[in-house]
């Protein structure tokens, strides 16, 4: 049975926006639940959410994430001397309250970090864990030997991984931070507490999921407060995930782990929610308490590939994020990239990321599992070889088969491959730098908008579903598929939290959600910067194209209007507009990035459109 505790109301909206202002020395005050809240609030007026811009260039440090109240706690942490770290870790605890469809503690990620003082790129690999329980066949049905359809499979308990953000967040700040994770916390505590404005995405993302929100009871009595969804320009609160970060600063991260948050996640997965009325079939998860106990965020030695001159560092498996974009980066090097043949530069990019995914797709995994071969991926040899499929004239036919990255030689034989499996399009990504010049690119998710759609009852954060990230069955069969489940496996990811260095300073950190298309986006990012000549915040807002290895490139609205769509028709490339999926446009990715520029300023940039736009801060602005 759950622990017994008082309850206090998931949320409160009010009419009434809310200030915030964060300090690492304040003490957090406890929730009140609903009526005294609400009632002080209905005597405020005139107040605004942060303000947000797409682009800010100054000194100090600066945070660049989707959403200006998450931007805000991380340059408070800055302006109050913590460093990049402590900033990355408060910026994404506020995320997991303003966006919580996206990421929270009930998630994990990815998190890449430059260390000014010793010139090095580490990482921390906080992916999900599969439970001990779990085989390589739990996604099939055993009544009918077939795999589960995909959205019976999300909207369960079996597809709730081991949250790994916690313990990211814990070993980050122990390993590289200034301050604690209590202070770290407290300006997302403030925001849970106080409440933010409703914004369009908010409420779209919370329309597309109504349905099944509303078969989980915990969920629905968060996020449809009095049944309904929220209305823009109200306040929402979430005085339940308040208490849970409280209990998290005065007991650390272990009270997931080991305590009691951990034996409401274990019942919760066990015994999902489900809503009086509701004739949805919600499976159990396999999560045992045990599965909390053992998670262990790992420290991974980053991917490192060149190109041209510049120093391209990201995550190694178990995300496919750093071997994919650094392989395509390898094969464009083969080429001479530039704006003055756009048409043939896009061509390029489609063709080296279509011949990436077919690698990724065989070869990479979980490397504690399996044998994934991260330094032939990225060996330029392979490169050369494969880059010898591509022609200037015409375009491949996927999906393209992979090659074997051990037999050099082997990377120009034509034949037919698979294509990846579904991978959802949520998550969400953060940028920090301080002014001591380290610097933090961040990935961090529940999967896709929603996650499971399971809210940890009373506790105020959604599960995820990583676990559906994992191959239902082999992508080739006969052929060792790396990433089907596994005990303890890590699903593969796409997650790829990237830090450029030029002469051993950093230059860029970019990265973006998206699903397989965050691989697209932060490559097409990187080529429209280097090679194209675009300023970043130019690189961030032109129009995306993603080519995985499939028959059809995904196409954003404005790019198909475009003069080039027409001339790469010509060359066989087939374009279809990008899915909505779980945003509510058809948009691809939502980078969030920083540049370094010559004269020791920082430029932080946000997306200005997708996904509502995002949020670029510097703690000293220029001018």
């Amino acid at each position: 049975m759950p622990v017994r505790r008082t309850v206090v109301a998931a949320t409160s909206i009010v009419a009434i926006a809310v200030p915030l202002v964060f300090s690492l020395n304040a003490r957090a005050q406890p929730g009140t639940g609903t009526s005294a809240p609400a009632a002080a609030a209905a005597s405020e007026s005139g107040l605004k959410p942060p303000a947000k811009e797409s682009v800010a260039t100054g000194n100090g440090g600066a945070v660049s994430s989707v959403n200006p109240y998450a931007s805000k706690a991380g340059i408070e942490v800055l302006r109050h001397g913590g460093n990049a770290v402590d900033a990355a870790v408060a910026t994404a605890a506020a995320l997991g309250v303003v966006e919580p469809y996206s990421a929270g503690i009930g998630g994990g990620g990815y998190f890449t970090y430059y260390n000014a003082r010793t010139g090095k790129v580490s990482t921390i690999d906080g992916r999900e864990t599969a439970p001990d329980r779990m085989q390589s066949d739990a996604f099939i049905d055993p009544s009918t030997g077939k795999p589960l359809p995909f959205d019976d499979a999300v909207n369960s308990g079996l597809s709730v991984g081991i949250p790994g953000t916690p313990a990211t967040w814990r070993k980050a700040l122990h390993d590289w931070g200034t301050i604690s994770p209590a202070k770290a916390l407290r300006p997302a505590t403030r925001i849970a507490d106080d409440g933010f404005v409703v914004n369009d995405e908010f409420r779209a993302q919370t329309e597309m999921n109504e349905k099944r929100f509303r078969n989980i009871s915990s969920t629905a009595k968060l996020f449809l407060p009095h049944g309904q969804l929220p209305v823009v320009g109200t306040r929402f609160r979430n005085p339940d995930l308040a208490r849970t970060y409280r209990q998290l600063a005065r007991e650390g991260m272990d009270a997931l782990y080991r305590g009691g948050i951990g034996r409401d996640v274990v019942q919760t997965v066990q015994h999902p929610p489900v809503a009086p009325g509701s004739d949805a079939k919600v499976r159990p998860g396999l999560m045992e308490a045990g599965d909390l106990a053992k998670y262990t965020a790992l420290r991974r030695e980053p991917t490192h590939t060149t190109y041209r001159g510049l120093d391209v560092y990201s995550m190694a498996p178990s995300s496919s994020g750093g071997t994919t974009v650094g392989e395509a980066l390898n094969i464009l090097e083969n080429f001479h990239l530039s704006a003055a043949d756009r048409v043939q530069a896009l061509h390029h990019y489609l063709e080296a990321s279509r011949i990436a995914f077919a690698d990724r797709n065989r070869w990479v995994g979980d490397p504690e599992s399996s044998d994934v071969p991260t330094k032939q991926l990225l060996s330029k040899t392979f490169a050369k070889d494969r880059a010898c499929l591509i022609s200037p004239t015409s375009t491949l036919t996927s999906p393209v088969a992979p090659a074997d990255p051990r037999r050099p030689g082997n990377g120009c034989t034509k034949g037919t491959g698979t294509q990846e499996q579904y991978e959802g399009p949520s998550t969400t990504h953060l940028v920090a730098s301080d002014r001591w010049g380290n610097v933090v690119s961040y990935t961090l998710t529940i999967e896709q908008t929603g996650g499971s759609a399971i809210t940890v009852p009373e506790r105020g954060f959604l599960l995820n579903n990583e676990l559906t990230d994992f191959s239902f069955t082999p992508v080739s069969k006969g052929v060792p598929d790396p990433n089907l489940p596994g005990p303890g496996k890590r699903p593969r990811s796409s997650m790829s939290p990237t830090i450029v260095l030029k002469n051993g300073h950093p230059l860029i950190a970019v990265g973006s959600p998206g699903g397989a298309t965050i691989i697209t986006t932060v490559l097409q990012t990187l080529v429209n910067r280097v090679d194209l000549g675009m300023t970043l915040p130019q690189a961030v807002s032109a129009p995306r194209i993603s080519q995985r290895n499939r028959t059809d490139t995904e196409a954003e609205p404005a790019f198909l209007e475009s003069p080039e769509r027409k001339a790469l028709d010509g060359l066989g490339q087939h374009f279809v507009v990008a899915p909505k999926a779980f945003t509510p446009s058809p948009e691809i990715g939502a980078v969030a990035a920083l540049e370094f520029l010559s004269d020791g300023r920082t430029q932080a940039v946000a997306e200005p459109k997708r996904r509502g736009g995002g949020s670029a801060m510097v703690v000293h602005k220029a001018g």
